[in-house]
């Protein structure tokens, strides 16, 4: 019998989403054999302890009888459990700095850690996330956002909402400006932005038309890796040698940037990629984006005037177009940025049924066997070593600082 537990989260702020929904848990045992789930007890999940005991799991106060252990954010150090299986988005493997003592102290405990954001496709194509809703509700924010700089319109916040089908009837009757919206990206983000953008009924257009002219609609406009990115010596654009080299390519967005009033970040990015725009661009009279939400929200990274995350309830802030100083939103002279690390806790329990859904399909039975090779790839640390494809981290536990 292997013992997976649903443990409390631990960071602040506090994240409510959850990795099965009481009636995903209550499938798995009775279509599952092998299988025990434990919950342990939390005052904040969107859905409570008593939503598990209702559809029969047990909720307890000790959860390390447990084998594997599922999570969402990041588990506090003092936290860790020696010896067990963790599933949660650790943030570690880009090297992110602010998480190196997290796996340094997962190797010191000979924790197996598996990171959501590593488990893969044999093509690379992320397996799981929560990234839809992340671009549902940052596309929201990002118009929300606007309409509070601009006061040509209003939204309200997406947490009042008790589910996206209540975000949705919001927009009945919205009317908004000639607003020209870029959404950059392909993936889940992108595709939850999309769904926001087409169900506020903002028109799509095609990249050269969206430079070429304004519109006397709202429209937006999708920028994918090869509307954005182009070869230095060959100005083409290949995706498998994007991949593989991003350093060798330039990033083409500059001439968007004089056309968009509002910009919906929704691609990856990792230190060797390029960025949109260097944080100096901001200052030219032909850098008209008034508002950006990075939905992707890597400090300093695809956004160099991303400085950090803000809170869900307050999740905006100015950047001033002189001295590339945080301010106060919505002021003269300013852009304002929307950044949120936790951005689909507005809408926790859609984003927790998708989720389950998509971790019951393609992660729980590999989770069960030795050899799974979508599990191993995914795998970070082992018995207090990096993986074979994790090794590339060493330099970064082994920095004490």
């Amino acid at each position: 019998m292997t013992k997976i537990g649903l443990i409390k989260e631990g960071k602040t702020p506090e994240d409510t989403r959850v990795a099965l929904t009481p009636k995903q848990c209550a499938w798995i045992h009775q279509n599952i054999s092998g299988i025990k789930i434990l919950v342990e007890a939390s005052p904040r999940r969107c859905f409570p302890d008593r939503a598990y005991q209702m559809a029969g799991i047990e909720v307890v106060n000790d959860i390390s009888s447990c084998d594997i252990l599922l999570g969402i954010k990041e588990v506090p150090v003092a936290q860790l459990i020696p010896g067990k299986t963790y599933l949660f988005f650790s943030h570690t493997h880009k090297k992110q700095e602010y998480n190196r003592k997290l796996l340094q102290t997962i190797l010191e405990k000979r924790i197996r850690l598996i990171d959501y954001e590593c488990l893969e496709h044999e093509d690379g194509q992320r397996i799981i996330g929560f990234g839809f809703f992340a671009g549902v509700v940052g596309a929201h924010n990002g118009m929300m956002a606007y309409g509070l700089r601009t006061g040509l319109f209003h939204l309200d916040r997406v947490y009042k909402q008790q589910s996206f089908r209540e975000l949705v009837h919001t927009y009945f009757g919205l009317r908004l400006p000639n607003v020209k919206v870029v959404v950059t990206g392909s993936g889940r983000v992108a595709h939850g932005i999309l769904e926001i953008m087409n169900l506020m009924g903002i028109h799509e257009v095609e990249p050269d038309e969206y430079l070429e002219r304004r519109f006397a609609y709202p429209v937006y406009t999708q920028l994918k890796g090869a509307d954005l990115y182009r070869h230095k010596k060959t100005g083409g654009y290949s995706r498998k040698e994007f991949h593989a080299h991003p350093e060798l390519f330039d990033c083409t967005f500059l001439p968007y940037a004089a056309q968009t009033d509002i910009l919906m970040n929704g691609i990856y990015w990792d230190a060797t990629i390029p960025r949109l725009f260097g944080k100096e661009d901001i200052q030219s009279a032909g850098f008209i984006i008034q508002t950006i939400a990075d939905i992707t929200d890597d400090k300093n990274g695809s956004v160099p005037i991303n400085a950090g995350d803000q809170t869900i309830e307050n999740p905006v802030y100015g950047i001033s177009r002189k001295t590339f100083e945080k301010t106060e939103p919505y002021i003269e002279d300013s852009i304002d940025v929307m950044a949120v690390g936790n951005l689909p806790n507005e809408l926790p329990k859609d984003a927790s049924r998708y989720f389950g859904e998509q971790l019951i399909k393609y992660i729980l039975e590999g989770l069960l066997k030795t050899d799974s090779p979508v599990i191993q790839r995914a795998t970070i640390t082992v018995d207090g070593h990096l993986t074979r494809s994790f090794e590339y981290l060493q330099d970064f536990v082994d920095n004490k600082n």
